[in-house]
C-alpha cells in the first residue's frame, strides 16, 4: 500500500484543473526545451504543480482561490525557494487564454542563466556567499 503523499499526489493529478491539464500537455514529453517535469512533486510539506528538476524550476497555477490567499502563497513560494527552485506562477485563466505566452514565459525562465552554482570538482562541496 502506497503512504498518504504518493496517494494524494495522484488524486491531484487525477482531479487536476482544465489550466493544469492544459499546461501539462506543453509540459510532458519533454516538449519543453527537451526538460523533464513531474506533476505534482513534493517540495518540502508542498506538493509543486509541476517542477523540472534538472532546471529547478517549480511552475504554480493558481485558479480564483489564490487571490485570497495570497500571503499563504508568498510563504509556499519562499518555502521552495530556499533550497534553491525557482517558481513561476500563473493565473489559470491566463493558462487557458493564452498557452502561447505561457509557453514563451516559462522558455524565457529556462534560458536564464541558472542562479545555482554548479558543483565543485572532487566532490567537495564550499560554501557559497
Amino acid at each position: 500500500m502506497k503512504n498518504d503523499a504518493t496517494s494524494y499526489a495522484r488524486d491531484l493529478r487525477r482531479y487536476g484543473s482544465r489550466a493544469e491539464k492544459i499546461c501539462w500537455e506543453l509540459l510532458r514529453d519533454r516538449r519543453m526545451a527537451g526538460l523533464k517535469f513531474r506533476r505534482q512533486h513534493p517540495i518540502g510539506p508542498f506538493f509543486a504543480d509541476f517542477a523540472c528538476i534538472s532546471a529547478k524550476l517549480v511552475i504554480e497555477i493558481d485558479g480564483d482561490h489564490h487571490a485570497f490567499q495570497i500571503e499563504a502563497d508568498q510563504r509556499r513560494t519562499a518555502v521552495m525557494e530556499r533550497p534553491g527552485w525557482r517558481v513561476l506562477r500563473f493565473w489559470a485563466n491566463h493558462v487557458v487564454a493564452n498557452r502561447e505566452g505561457v509557453w514563451a514565459e516559462i522558455e524565457q525562465e529556462l534560458a536564464k542563466p541558472s542562479h545555482l552554482a554548479s558543483p565543485p570538482s572532487g566532490g567537495e562541496e564550499h560554501e557559497r556567499r
